[in-house]
């Protein structure tokens, strides 16, 4: 074999690895598992804005990329599972919110008091900070969640914008669980300031999202 084709044969190798490494992530990150980040306060304190996180894409099934079709149909979302989703009114966004009201419920919120169909539950993770909005976000409904769809709300009550304001989340609009915190800082800063570097939220790594 002369120099030139040892270099091609070489060359050849290289390609095909990394070919093989971009299908392999392209796979993982469609179906399996996807990195987010936190770009807003509207679930806090459960996440911080600069909090990034691992979604799990395989939890509620196999859908076909960019239609939401499920292919293979594993669970359902459940009750304050920490959802990631395309925002109905512009699904080139991604939001995250927990889930509420599951389809067929009633949904209503008296006094911030959670009711679903007329009994009083837990809303352990709702958090009233200052209103930073003139809407009363502490009581409203009861709204009934159509088959399909489901009702989310921020964990925090007074400043996200969720399904008391522009409705439900659509079932093959839904992209994954949270699952994990793998990294936290406060991204306000400079990227390649020391305050960047300074404000990592080491006591956050690793955090299991509930």
């Amino acid at each position: 074999m002369t120099n030139t084709q040892k270099k091609k044969s070489t060359f050849r190798e290289y390609a095909e690895a990394i070919v093989i490494a971009v299908l392999i992530a392209l796979f993982i990150r469609t179906f399996i598992v996807q990195a987010f980040k936190i770009p807003s306060g509207s679930m806090i304190p459960t996440l911080l804005v600069g909090d990034h996180l691992f979604v799990n894409k395989f939890i509620y099934g196999v859908r076909v990329p960019f239609r939401g079709t499920m292919l293979i149909p594993v669970k359902e979302p459940e009750r304050f599972d920490v959802i990631v989703f395309r925002y109905p009114g512009d699904r080139s966004i991604d939001y995250i919110k927990r889930v509420v009201g599951l389809p067929g419920d009633s949904v209503k919120m008296k006094n911030r008091q959670l009711l679903i169909n007329g009994a009083a539950v837990d809303d352990e993770h709702a958090y009233y900070g200052t209103a930073l909005g003139s809407l009363d976000q502490d009581s409203f409904g009861p709204r009934k969640v159509p088959e399909g769809k489901y009702f989310v709300m921020g964990d925090n009550r007074h400043n996200s914008s969720d399904s008391r304001v522009w409705g439900f989340v659509d079932q093959s609009d839904i992209l994954g669980k949270a699952m994990i915190i793998y990294w936290s800082w406060n991204s306000q800063y400079d990227l390649l300031s020391w305050q960047r570097f300074s404000s990592i939220r080491w006591q956050r790594l690793g955090d299991i999202i509930d």
